[in-house]
């Protein structure tokens, strides 16, 4: 299975340590500055209700989504591919696309990734927290 979930982050120190790509709700409020959206001081870590890729899994994750999960920004402002070390912000506008592109293109897993993100619409956006 290409993503992980856990119930407590013991389970998933035990599972695996931190050798995981996070993928996370952005649980800012809607009207926050991207400024602070893609700052390394406050984002928080290992939540429970993200989605989780093992770090041996992250060649097949990428070839899985590499071309879908696109646009994201990047701590430094720049927007272009997925960075897989480092911190990527998609806004919900992203989100949509990347559901529509996932139900069409059916790639490796996408039930649970769609599932999470459609449970996300609630939020300004996710993000990919690299290694």
């Amino acid at each position: 299975m290409l993503f992980h979930s856990f119930n407590s982050q013991e389970e998933r120190r035990k599972r695996g340590g931190s050798d995981y790509i996070e993928l996370q709700y952005c649980r800012f409020p809607l009207g926050t500055g991207l400024e602070k959206i893609i700052s390394v001081n406050r984002i928080k870590h290992w939540e429970n209700d993200s989605l989780y890729v093992h770090g041996e899994d992250i060649p097949l994750f990428y070839a899985s989504y590499g071309t879908i999960i696109t646009g994201g920004i990047y701590n430094n402002m720049s927007q272009r591919s997925m960075d897989l070390y480092g911190i990527n912000f998609y806004s919900q506008d992203l989100a949509s696309h990347i559901i529509d592109r996932v139900e069409k293109e059916r790639p490796l897993d996408y039930q649970i990734l769609l599932n999470w993100l459609n449970k996300g619409r609630e939020f300004i956006g996710f993000y990919i927290l690299g290694v």
